[in-house]
């Protein structure tokens, strides 16, 4: 798959695109409390992102493996020891639940993808330190996104970090490249080398996308065809934003 460097006013449409996930994550985010369903989320963040004229992206998406599964939802809800592509429904959020909320659209022919993890209620200390920990691999990873610089730069950036304070990275999934298409060339895994890999040069839009468990990294898909589950069952979170390269720092073009 090609890597498709982004002009100026792709990029423009791509901030845009980012704009209109950050409002719908943004209201998920505002609505996640006690007692509320994933499937309440979901209708939540599926309202703004068509009201601003835009078309949810992972809907009826494709599963990879199982051709007769195309995703169900605007967003993936995964919680606790769900890592990614959780499918909203009946469940409803609880006291001390970690949950990672995903979502994307496409508005005049480009994406935004952007995901988060929050605490419910009052959570463990240790549940706190990994949605942290999580949250600044992303950061940290989208501070060397710079021309210059190489991937596997990003992707040390996140394995660094997590290991560094004593947490596991997924090894089967991870970030990508992101523009007319959600996935696209190239992928970032969050484990790398620095110094080695593709030389970011200004134009690459891509995201980076840190999921991170207290326990070890093995991973399984539940019976629904979609949800990423650690075979530990141990807590894991996740954060991505959809970033585009600059002549000097990364442009984070899923922010509010």
């Amino acid at each position: 798959m090609a890597i498709i460097v982004k002009t100026r006013e792709e990029i423009a449409a791509m901030r845009e695109a980012g704009r209109i996930t950050a409002l719908a994550l943004d209201a998920a985010r505002r609505a996640a409390r006690i007692g509320i369903t994933t499937a309440e989320l979901n209708e939540i963040a599926e309202e703004v992102i068509r009201s601003r004229g835009a078309i949810p992206v992972f809907l009826n998406y494709p599963n990879p493996s199982y051709e007769d599964a195309p995703y169900p939802a605007t967003i993936t809800v995964s919680i606790n020891d769900e890592l990614v592509h959780g499918i909203p429904g009946k469940r409803k959020l609880v006291n001390g639940d970690v949950v990672s909320i995903d979502c994307g659209c496409t508005y005049r022919g480009f994406v935004g993808d952007s995901a988060f993890t929050i605490g419910v209620g009052t959570l463990t200390p240790e549940a706190e330190r990994l949605v942290r920990v999580t949250e600044e691999a992303l950061y940290r990873a989208i501070a060397v996104s710079r021309a210059g610089n190489r991937l596997g730069d990003v992707s040390f950036a996140i394995q660094h970090h997590a290991e560094s304070n004593g947490f596991d990275v997924v090894r089967e999934y991870t970030g990508h490249g992101v523009g007319r298409e959600m996935h696209e060339a190239p992928l970032i895994p969050n484990w790398g080398k620095p110094h080695t890999g593709l030389e970011l040069r200004p134009g690459l839009t891509y995201a980076p996308e840190p999921m991170l468990m207290i326990g070890g990294p093995a991973v399984y898909v539940k019976r629904d065809k979609w949800t990423v589950v650690t075979r530990d069952h141990s807590l894991c979170a996740h954060f991505e934003h959809t970033i585009a390269v600059t002549d000097g720092e990364a442009e984070i073009l899923t922010a509010l």
